[in-house]
């Protein structure tokens, strides 16, 4: 439990307090159960949507409050490590002056309008769901964000220097979790669509955009920390949910 506990308390606000001591056994159980914690927000995402539209609300207002909602119960962090990577990235400079363009606080233009694309892409992909009744299909999107970290934590990936957060998850999971997570994501997409294709062409697009993330992020970067973490989530909640949005 005390994985669980870790996995709500990192990556939502809600009052449930983690271990007293965290190490990377136990930071590697709250990666590998960070799923979850995808499903009750993505859950909670997809009953306030519902609520929204059914209260009078158009799509679009639902899906931008939904967004917002989001960033609210998970604190913004995901949203500041999309701006943060987009800026290291955009530095062009070596990977020390990268970390710690990261590190300064600031949001650059970079991450600005990293923040800005990712907010309107779920807005209206999460709204064209709900003007499909497609439920689940946010749930899913909402989820999947959550399965990237797990394979973005592989065993493998090295903690880029002086990464606190890096430190404790990178190369913590083993192939076996991140296989068992992404069929289970596959394997639930198949009830997104109608034509059960779509969903898990929609979640096999979403993972593998995350996993070049990383690759490029830890080169780039010499190494994990949690700001690409952060951005993983968010693009691949975006992808999801636009590609699973298509009326194909």
């Amino acid at each position: 439990m005390s994985g669980l506990r870790l996995a709500v308390s990192w990556l939502t606000v809600l009052p449930v307090r983690g271990p007293d001591s965290v190490d990377r056994a136990v930071a590697g159980r709250a990666i590998a159960l960070a799923p979850l914690v995808g499903g009750l927000l993505g859950a909670g995402a997809a009953g306030l949507l519902w609520v929204l539209v059914w209260a009078g609300a158009s799509a679009a207002l639902a899906g931008l409050l939904v967004v917002g909602a989001l960033a609210l119960i998970t604190r913004g962090m995901h949203l500041d490590g999309l701006a943060d990577t987009m800026d290291g990235l955009g530095s062009y400079g070596p990977p020390e002056r990268a970390r710690q363009i990261m590190k300064s606080g600031g949001a650059g233009p970079f991450g600005v309008a990293a923040i800005v694309f990712s907010i309107g892409v779920q807005a209206f992909s999460f709204a064209a769901l709900a003007e499909a009744d497609r439920w689940f299909a946010v749930a899913l999107a909402v989820t999947v964000g959550r399965v990237a970290v797990v394979l973005a934590c592989r065993e493998g990936i090295a903690a880029a220097p002086d990464a606190g957060f890096g430190a404790l998850v990178a190369g913590t999971q083993p192939p076996l979790t991140g296989a068992a997570w992404s069929v289970a994501a596959l394997a639930a997409a198949t009830l997104a669509t109608l034509n059960h294709w779509q969903g898990p062409l929609a979640v096999l697009i979403a993972l593998a955009a995350s996993t070049i993330l990383i690759r490029h992020t830890v080169r780039r970067f010499a190494g994990l920390s949690g700001d690409p973490l952060g951005a993983t989530i968010e693009l691949t909640v975006s992808l999801t949910a636009a590609t699973l949005s298509l009326n194909l």
